[in-house]
């Protein structure tokens, strides 16, 4: 549909929010599970998107990717996890850290299905429903799918780059882990390059269609 800026900044702006929000809460849930108190203690374990939001990754960064791109990027605060809680600290932070993705994956199948409803509500003949909720579960699938893509870089300090350093062995561990801190400068390298795109957006693409063939035109 042709929509203008304001209308999709209001179709995407929920799922965007959400999927970060819920992205990091899976962090803190996974933590306590393991063992670790540290975000329980902060008031962390919350689905509440007020918990979460940072002024710049959660706030600034949204708003002006998408009226620069017409997308919607950024992230939330991180949760804090400390790994000597853990009772396994190498194998449950791998564990930890994979829990921000797995959500991300559980929540675009849930937009799909809103979109599988969407559908349903049209052939009932209730499209002044079904085309708001059908956008927005279109949004929320592609959002959280990049999302879960991003993060699983093997790039510190990003989810797959921790999951990395809690597989290998200590040798190649810590010079991987003391990349870190050159992390966001290695990203932004690769956008501004173009590479990242040129890897995430045909699995991206992929995954998108597979998941909407097989739960809304399946």
């Amino acid at each position: 549909m042709d929509l203008n800026l304001i209308q999709k900044f209001s179709i995407w702006i929920l799922p965007a929010l959400f999927a970060i929000t819920v992205h990091e809460a899976a962090h803190g849930y996974a933590a306590r599970y393991f063992g670790d108190p540290t975000a329980a203690s902060l008031g962390r374990l919350s689905l509440n998107p007020l918990r979460h939001i940072d002024p710049i990754g959660t706030v600034l960064l949204p708003i002006a990717t998408f009226f620069l791109s017409g997308f919607i990027f950024g992230w939330a605060k991180p949760v804090p996890v400390d790994a000597r809680n853990l009772r396994n600290p190498r194998r449950d932070m791998a564990w930890v850290a994979l829990a921000g993705p797995g959500s991300n994956l559980a929540m675009a199948l849930f937009w799909a299905l809103m979109m599988a409803l969407a559908q349903w509500l049209a052939g009932m003949g209730m499209g002044e429903m079904a085309v708001p909720l059908a956008l927005m579960g279109q949004a929320g699938v592609m959002i959280n799918l990049l999302l879960m893509l991003f993060n699983l870089l093997p790039i510190p300090p990003l989810d797959g780059g921790r999951v990395l350093v809690s597989l290998l062995p200590p040798a190649l561990a810590l010079p991987l882990a003391r990349l870190e801190p050159f992390g966001l400068l290695i990203l932004i390298a690769l956008l501004v390059s173009g590479v990242l795109w040129a890897v995430l957006g045909p699995i991206l693409l992929g995954m998108n269609s597979f998941i909407i063939n097989l739960l809304v035109h399946g």
